[in-house]
């Protein structure tokens, strides 16, 4: 499908989403002068709730960008919104398969091609019982190295409010009266401040390569998200793995 096929969809599903969002959340944000003007880009973001990829995508959209996920291949699969996933240039996520080489060449490819990727670098939605950004998987780090691109890290903070899902999965809806709901995107990553000291950028990268530049991605989503809630971020994240090893 061609990009202008793709943007015309895009701005269908985007004039029906965002009125529908409005009128559960009062969205600000701070920072879209950090999207680089030129060449492709990953925006890496915390993960809140489950309506929260339109939060995360809203700015970047309204910055004249269209902005695309990595999503489950099996959500392809879903009758209609596979054909919106596709249609919309969405890209899938094949996991724990031999096609999963495949997703990481179609998301380099979109940036080379001067597209923008949101990443989730947690995976799913944060299981801190605090609702603080948790330990992260490495995809966010291997765009930016190997495809050599920078990282715009992102935080939002109000959103849990309309649609909250507690530890145990139990959710809580609460549409109205809307809830205020606070963007603050960081300044880009460049894939030189994403490697160890003293060594160079590969798009190469090796797992210590890809551990650190997560780490360094995760500390300035987490510190973003400590000025929006204006209290101080714990010293160590939240390990999802290791709770489940310990019961």
């Amino acid at each position: 499908m061609s990009r202008t096929s793709q943007r015309s969809t895009y701005r269908i599903l985007a004039g029906i989403a965002i009125p529908v969002y409005r009128m559960v959340a009062r969205i600000s944000w701070r920072g879209t002068e950090n999207f680089p003007a030129s060449g492709g880009f990953v925006v890496a973001a915390n993960h809140l709730t489950e309506i929260d990829p339109i939060t995360v995508a809203y700015p970047v959209y309204k910055s004249g960008i269209m902005p695309r996920f990595l999503a489950k291949e099996s959500l392809f699969r879903v009758p209609v919104l596979g054909w919106l996933l596709a249609h919309i240039g969405m890209v899938p996520v094949f996991r724990g398969t031999t096609r999963a080489k495949d997703s990481l060449a179609a998301a380099i490819a979109e940036l080379h091609d001067g597209g923008a990727i949101l990443v989730y670098p947690e995976g799913t939605v944060t299981r801190d019982p605090r609702m603080w950004p948790m330990r992260a998987h490495t995809g966010a780090a291997r765009l930016s190295l190997q495809g050599q691109v920078p990282v715009v890290p992102l935080a939002h903070w109000g959103d849990q409010n309309v649609l909250y899902r507690d530890p145990q999965g139990k959710r809580t809806v609460n549409l109205f009266p809307p809830k205020k709901v606070r963007v603050l995107i960081g300044e880009p990553l460049q894939p030189r401040e994403l490697m160890r000291p003293g060594n160079q950028p590969t798009d190469q990268p090796t797992a210590d390569d890809l551990n650190y530049a997560t780490t360094v991605i995760m500390d300035r989503i987490t510190g973003l998200v400590a000025q929006l809630r204006g209290e101080e971020a714990p010293e160590s994240r939240f390990d999802p793995r290791a709770r489940k090893e310990s019961s």
